[in-house]
C-alpha cells in the first residue's frame, strides 16, 4: 500500500494524543490549573492535529461530515463518532479541572474509555480488510492500542506503566511483523483462486494488463525492498520502544523525558510507514506483485 504522509501523521499523532487523554481521564498525572492546561493542550493538539491530517487523504475533504452517518456499518464512521465524543467529554472535564479546580472523575473515566475506543475503531478500519491479509488479524487492534497506551503513559510521565507497556507493545509489534510476512501466502489467495482457473493447471499472467502505471499500482502495489524493510524495522524497534525504555531506568528529568518521547515518536512514525508500505493488497497479484 502507498504510505501516504497524511495517514502516517494521522495514525502516529492521534494515537499518542488519545493515549495521553486516556491517562489524563483517570487522573494520571494528578494535575490542576495551568499544569493541567499544558497536559491537555498537548493531548488535544496531537489528537486533533492527527485527525485534521487524515482529511488530506480524502478526495473530497468537504464531505468528511457525511462519514458520521454510517456508524452502524462503518468503522471509519465509528472512529469519527468516538473521536468527537472523546474530545467533547474530555474538553468539559479539562475545563472544570483547569478553571474551576473541580475534578469530575466519572466524566474523565468516560472520556478515557472513549479515547481508547477511538484508537480501537481506527485499528479496525484496517483489521477488517480481507483484501490486505497482513492487516486482517486481531493483532492489528492489539498493536495500535498497546502503542497508544504506552506512548500516552510516556507523555503523562507514568514511568511505571510505561516500563510495563513499552515491552508489551514491542513484543506485539515483532509478532505482528513475523505473522504478517507470511499472511498473503497463507491467505490462500492467488491468481488461480481469483480467476477461478486453478482447476485446469498453473495460472500465470501472459502479459501485464498494461505497460504504464495507474491508480491501482500507485495506491495498492507499493513495494519496499526487504533490506530496507529490515533496517526500518530495527529503527522502529530501537527508537520506538527499546531506547525510551532504557531511558526510563535513568534518573528521570525533563530533558530525558523529552528525549524519550521524541525517540518514541520517530520510531512509531517508522513503524507506521512500514504498516502501510509492507501491506500487500491482493489486487497486486494481477500485476505480478507479491
Amino acid at each position: 500500500m502507498h504510505p501516504a504522509p497524511s495517514v502516517i501523521v494521522f495514525t502516529t499523532l492521534s494515537g499518542l494524543g488519545f493515549g495521553l487523554l486516556f491517562w489524563l481521564g483517570f487522573g494520571l498525572p494528578d494535575v490542576s490549573g495551568w499544569v493541567a492546561f499544558v497536559f491537555f493542550a498537548i493531548a488535544f493538539g496531537l489528537a486533533v492535529g492527527g485527525l485534521l491530517a487524515s482529511t488530506f487523504h480524502l478526495g473530497h475533504p468537504e464531505r468528511a461530515i457525511k462519514a458520521f452517518s454510517q456508524w452502524r456499518s462503518s468503522w471509519l464512521s465509528r472512529e469519527g463518532v468516538a473521536a468527537v465524543g472523546a474530545l467533547v467529554t474530555m474538553g468539559i472535564y479539562a475545563a472544570a479541572l483547569i478553571f474551576l479546580d473541580v475534578k469530575l472523575a466519572p466524566l474523565g473515566w468516560i472520556g478515557a474509555l472513549l479515547s481508547l475506543a477511538t484508537v480501537y475503531a481506527t485499528s479496525m478500519i484496517y483489521a477488517q480488510l480481507k483484501t490486505v491479509p497482513r492487516w486482517k488479524t486481531s493483532l492489528t487492534p492489539a498493536l495500535l492500542v498497546s502503542i497508544s497506551l504506552a506512548g500516552g503513559a510516556l507523555l503523562a510521565g507514568q514511568v511505571t506503566f510505561a516500563m510495563i507497556l513499552l515491552p508489551i507493545a514491542a513484543v506485539i509489534q515483532v509478532i505482528w511483523w513475523v505473522r504478517g510476512d507470511g499472511a498473503l501466502s497463507e491467505s490462500g489467495t492467488d491468481m488461480a483462486s481469483a480467476t477461478g482457473l486453478g482447476n485446469i493447471g498453473q495460472v500465470r499472467a501472459f502479459e501485464p494488463p498494461h505497460t504504464g502505471t495507474n491508480y491501482l499500482l500507485r495506491e495498492f502495489a507499493f513495494q519496499v525492498g526487504r533490506k530496507h524493510s529490515m533496517k526500518l524495522r530495527a529503527i522502529a524497534l530501537g527508537l520506538g520502544f527499546i531506547l525510551p525504555l532504557l531511558l526510563l531506568f535513568v534518573p528521570f528529568g525533563h530533558v530525558l523525558a523529552f528525549l524519550a518521547i521524541l525517540l518514541h515518536l520517530i520510531g512509531i512514525a517508522a513503524s507506521r510507514w512500514l504498516f502501510f508500505a509492507e501491506a500487500e493488497h491482493v489486487v497486486g497479484l494481477y500485476y505480478g506483485k507479491r
